[in-house]
């Protein structure tokens, strides 16, 4: 792993990532069985006869840690305020003449539409353009118009349909992907993204100060 790259803890205005940890088990389990329904039509599956994937907390971020040692993925912890609230996952990640990844993410439904996500997705891309990276890709369900509202605010360019390419909610699902380059960019996304939309509207005081458009 690039040692600019991993590991990592990012924050800004009480929002912060971090990477996941053995620790977050009884926080993940709460926020995952809060927000089970609402996340279940994007959540990643495994097709019949598959056996390749974590069945455990546990299993899981060894799984990631295992990725990250690899240098090929980073797998960020969301917290909002303190708590345990999300992830985000950069994947994919190659050097060498491609020098880019992909980001995968899901929120707490509690804070959603606060500007959290497009923010932590925005300290994401950052911290791997200054790491060195060249593009960042994100993948989303066409259907999924609250996720697409994210990469559009942060400024992704539209790139087509990807069929059938991920396994979810138990079928094969088309996916929209969206890209942004480093040459695409003439200040971090993050100072873009509060530059135009206010800071998360999480908290009394940035609650108060957050442009009601954002999120």
């Amino acid at each position: 792993m690039n040692a600019a790259l991993w590991p990592a803890t990012l924050a800004r205005h009480g929002v912060r990532l971090r990477p996941l940890s053995y620790r977050d088990r009884h926080a993940w389990h709460s926020v995952r069985s809060r927000n089970m329904e609402w996340l279940r039509p994007w959540d990643a599956t495994l097709p019949p006869g598959a056996t390749d994937a974590a069945t455990t907390f546990r299993g899981m971020v060894r799984s990631l840690r295992s990725a990250a040692r690899a240098g090929t993925t980073l797998p960020f912890a969301l917290d909002v305020d303190g708590k345990f609230r999300g992830q985000v996952t950069v994947g994919g990640l190659h050097l060498g003449s491609l020098r880019g990844a992909h980001i995968g993410y899901w929120l707490d439904r509690d804070v959603a539409g606060s500007g959290v996500m497009p923010l932590a997705v925005a300290m994401a891309c950052d911290h791997c353009f200054r790491g060195g990276l060249h593009r960042i890709e994100i993948n989303i369900r066409p259907e999924n118009r609250p996720s697409i509202r994210v990469v559009e605010k942060l400024g992704f360019r539209y790139e087509g349909v990807r069929e059938r390419y991920l396994h979810i909610d138990g079928e094969w699902r088309d996916h929209v992907t969206y890209a942004l380059t480093a040459e695409e960019l003439d200040a971090p996304l993050a100072d873009r993204f509060e530059q135009r939309f206010g800071i998360p509207g999480v908290g009394s005081d940035r609650t108060r100060r957050a442009n009601p458009g954002s999120g």
